[in-house]
């Protein structure tokens, strides 16, 4: 079976095909670090990570180029009402999403270009755009002409004379078309601003992306990526741009993520409905959130309570299940039962590889890994040793792996003092248990319980862990 991508350009389903044999060229748009990043912004990174980490797994070689956008209006406003400089506090919050980005497990992109580390390519293509005649200069502003663009709109699915219909009346009169979006904008007093053949001053929004994908990534890409609420009109203007100049497709595909809700309502910084990511995390592993993302459709909305946080926690608990060891004294499985257990196994590979090929359907592939989990956990009820156990969880873990999961836990084990004397009431309970004195042994079991020590009965004898 090969890999299926949904593209929103087409809104089908089509097969992966790169323009390189064996490589993918990815941009993904970062964030604008005006503040600290939320939930949100984690949930895009998440489903930019896992949809990397398989093409790796599938054998591609993957170059992926992620921006952070560090000029911006909202960037100067706040360091205005903050009193620091745009530049520091934009360093600042560059340097914090970096480390949510190694809280959260996310592999760090090839490449993470700057908008401010690119003014010279900026300041190119602008110029190029003029050259033919898809811009024009008027007041030390620069303004893309859509009517240019003969296809605008292909992305969203709009046509140009409804958005012009649409368009607010007091647009700026200067503009030939309402809809004409800036590539360069004057510099106001009190703002950062570079020089240029047009005055000095900044690149608008969406010239950014395409001079720093171009710059890395060359003229054409595989995947260009990003949260849906980019598709218009930020990714619409990247095309125009982007092929205007070059001539070519821009992107072979578009992907975009759902936003994720809390109260009903998008994570957004502007509204403040959000939760920062480093808030989540003081209380929640990494996993957790990766867990929730992975449960649903990435092209989807998800919904963020605390509901949906508890049924993640539950989910990895049950998937940390199939780490634990073999039990004491396995003599390991039959012939017959090893062959079963070793066909569970390769199913359960295959298809979960069937589920990712399928627009990178997680939840259908952590179901198949929970298969994965019952079948290795049944196989240690039925005496597995510790080497076929073993054999088990590596082929989980990878998978695991590929899905960005650590399935990290505490041993509370580990140098606890309690540990001797836990052990030595388990040797009890077995000697109460031969005598069939179950009322004690159920006594022991419960106490255990109640200071958060589970206790795990089998034909080949008992294990235990903290809760």
């Amino acid at each position: 079976m090969s890999l299926k991508l949904y593209n929103t350009l087409t809104r089908t389903k089509e097969e992966f095909v790169t323009i390189e044999p064996g490589k993918v060229r990815m941009y993904v748009c970062g964030p604008t670090v005006y503040d600290k990043a939320h939930m949100g912004h984690a949930m895009s990174a998440l489903v930019f990570d896992i949809l990397r980490r398989y093409l790796v797994f599938r054998g591609y070689e993957v170059t992926y180029v992620m921006n952070f956008t560090d000029v911006d209006d909202k960037i100067i406003k706040r360091a205005n009402e903050s009193g620091e400089d745009p530049f520091v506090l934009g360093q600042r919050l560059i340097d914090d999403y970096k480390q949510n980005l190694v809280d959260l497990n996310i592999l760090p992109a090839t490449i993470h270009p700057r908008a401010t580390q690119e003014m010279e390519g900026i300041v190119e293509m602008i110029q190029d755009l003029i050259n033919k005649g898809c811009a024009y200069a008027v007041d030390g502003d620069v303004y893309f002409r859509v009517e240019k663009d003969a296809d605008y709109g292909k992305l969203s699915h709009r046509n140009i004379n409804d958005m012009q219909a649409g368009a607010r009346i007091d647009v700026d009169e200067r503009k030939e078309h309402p809809m004409d979006f800036a590539l360069w904008k004057s510099a106001k007093p009190g703002e950062p601003y570079w020089g240029s053949p047009w005055g000095n001053g900044r690149p608008g929004w969406h010239i950014e992306c395409s001079v720093m994908s171009r710059e890395h990534l060359g003229d054409q890409i595989d995947i260009h990526g990003g949260g849906n609420d980019l598709i218009f009109p930020h990714h619409e203007n990247e095309i125009a741009q982007t092929e205007s100049v070059t001539g070519k497709p821009f992107a072979r595909f578009w992907m975009h993520n759902g936003m994720l809700q809390l109260n009903g309502q998008d994570m957004s910084k502007s509204t403040g409905n959000l939760v920062r990511i480093e808030d989540f995390l003081r209380d929640h592993s990494g996993d957790v959130m990766r867990m929730i993302v992975l449960n649903g459709s990435y092209r989807g909305p998800m919904t963020f309570t605390d509901e949906v946080v508890a049924q993640a926690e539950k989910a990895l608990e049950r998937m940390r299940s199939a780490l634990k060891p073999a039990l004491p004294g396995a003599e390991g499985l039959s012939e017959a039962d090893t062959r079963e257990f070793h066909d569970a196994l390769f199913n359960a590979r295959e298809e979960f590889v069937a589920c990712m090929d399928d627009d990178i359907n997680t939840a259908g592939a952590v179901g198949k890994l929970f298969d994965l989990v019952r079948t290795i956990n049944q196989a240690r009820d039925r005496g597995a040793n510790a080497e076929q156990i073993a054999f088990g969880q590596a082929g989980l873990l990878e998978l695991t792996g590929v899905l960005g999961l650590t399935l990290a836990v505490e041993d509370k084990s580990a140098g606890n003092p309690a540990s001797d004397y836990i052990d030595l009431l388990l040797e009890l309970r077995a000697e109460v248990r031969q005598r069939k004195l179950y009322d004690l042994s159920d006594l022991i079991r419960n106490r255990l319980k109640a200071l958060g020590v589970v206790i795990e009965d089998s034909r080949e004898g008992s294990s235990w862990h903290f809760e």
